[in-house]
């Protein structure tokens, strides 16, 4: 049995793929002692993942986190105010370099369409890479903080195949390798938009 470090370690990353992944569904309460025998660790480092999984925002009231409808609405405009910026960034100041890194997200992201768990990489990268143009350090850390609700988020859209999702990015990489800053931020915030909607669609929110 793996102890301290290690173990706490261990259990954060098994708790963690098991709710992003879904065989943990929102609503599920988390017990210390059956997640220890499962993952072959004490109670002690499954307590302290439980603890660092509520900072992040998966897990609440040691139950996985089951958003309602206005509390994703709440998170996408957060993401819609800080990542229609970005792409407005993104359109005037990024460089060469880092514009054919994005474009090479998106289009690795079309030739492998089919593979759900590999979109979702890439989408993340895409988004992280405009993100990192607002060059605003603020910014920048309240997206990381978000990260674990937006991967739920993001991989619902994936894995359903939301329709258009992978032609908006094209279309929003077009439009800051144009250096057109207003349209890439309108396509930005259109994207997400799409998003919320499709996700509000596909999922049973809580009231």
């Amino acid at each position: 049995m793996r102890t301290g470090g290690a173990a706490q370690a261990l259990a954060y990353e098994k708790i963690r793929e098991q709710i992003v992944t879904g065989n943990y569904p929102g609503g599920m309460k988390l017990i210390e002692e059956r997640l220890a025998e499962e993952i072959g660790v004490s109670r002690t480092p499954v307590r302290e993942a439980i603890r660092r999984l509520e900072q992040e925002g998966l897990v609440r009231r040691k139950k996985v986190f089951k958003p309602s409808a206005k509390e994703l609405r709440d998170h996408f405009k957060m993401r819609i105010l800080i990542e229609a910026h970005a792409a407005r960034m993104a359109a005037t100041y990024m460089i060469d370099d880092d514009l054919d890194e994005l474009k090479e997200t998106v289009g690795k992201a079309k030739a492998i369409r089919d593979d759900s768990a590999a979109v979702v990489r890439e989408n993340k990268k895409f988004h992280d890479l405009i993100v990192r143009e607002t060059r605003n350090p603020v910014m920048i850390e309240t997206v990381d903080r978000m990260q674990s609700i937006i991967y739920l988020f993001s991989r619902a859209v994936v894995i359903n195949k939301r329709p258009g999702l992978l032609d908006e990015h094209a279309a929003i990489c077009e439009a800051i390798s144009a250096r057109d800053p207003e349209k890439a931020a309108r396509l930005m915030e259109e994207h997400l938009e799409a998003d919320l909607e499709f996700t509000l669609a596909i999922v049973d929110w809580e009231e």
